[in-house]
């Protein structure tokens, strides 16, 4: 396996590769990890992952979110060979960072799928457009234009993310 590159599989089967990111995408996913970690650490409730960490979801579909999080309880479940590999279950919140070679039909599929997979929340973040997706089971899609900050509540509880990071 070529550790420059992230591999995913769709529910299909069909293998996704994709090339690491510019260094742009690179810092606002670090931003994105160093403000969503300090929340996962004072909130206690669940655990966090960053891009590495591959996930397989009920559909079978093989993903990396660039952040996610599931909760304790759920992560406890996991027997100790579950969580060293690909965990099996979809988070509970994941995070997608658009980079340029990403296309956003392609980026709101998989949202949605995460979504269809058991995620309660899902942020999707064009920075370059400065728009924010947001997604919830049995909601329509909420795309917030330039928005000084996203807002986990309810389902994340005093996760509020500044915008200003990724613009």
């Amino acid at each position: 396996m070529n550790r420059d590159l992230r591999i995913e599989r769709t529910k299909d089967g069909e293998i996704v590769i994709m090339s690491p990111t510019g260094a742009e995408t690179g810092r606002r996913n670090f931003e994105l990890i160093v403000a969503f970690g300090a929340w996962v650490r004072a909130d206690g409730t669940g655990v966090g992952f960053d891009s590495s960490t591959g996930f397989i979801l009920p559909n079978g579909a093989e993903r990396s979110p660039d952040v996610a999080w599931v909760k304790r309880e759920r992560w406890n479940a996991l027997t100790d060979e579950q969580r060293r590999k690909f965990a099996p279950l979809c988070p509970d919140f994941v995070v997608e960072l658009r980079s340029p070679s990403d296309g956003l039909d392609d980026l709101m599929a998989k949202m949605g799928e995460y979504v269809e997979n058991g995620a309660t929340l899902a942020w999707l973040i064009d920075a370059d457009e400065k728009r924010v997706y947001v997604y919830r089971p049995s909601l329509a899609v909420e795309c917030l234009e330039a928005p000084a900050q996203i807002s986990g509540e309810p389902v994340l509880p005093g996760l509020s993310v500044e915008t200003s990071i990724f613009w």
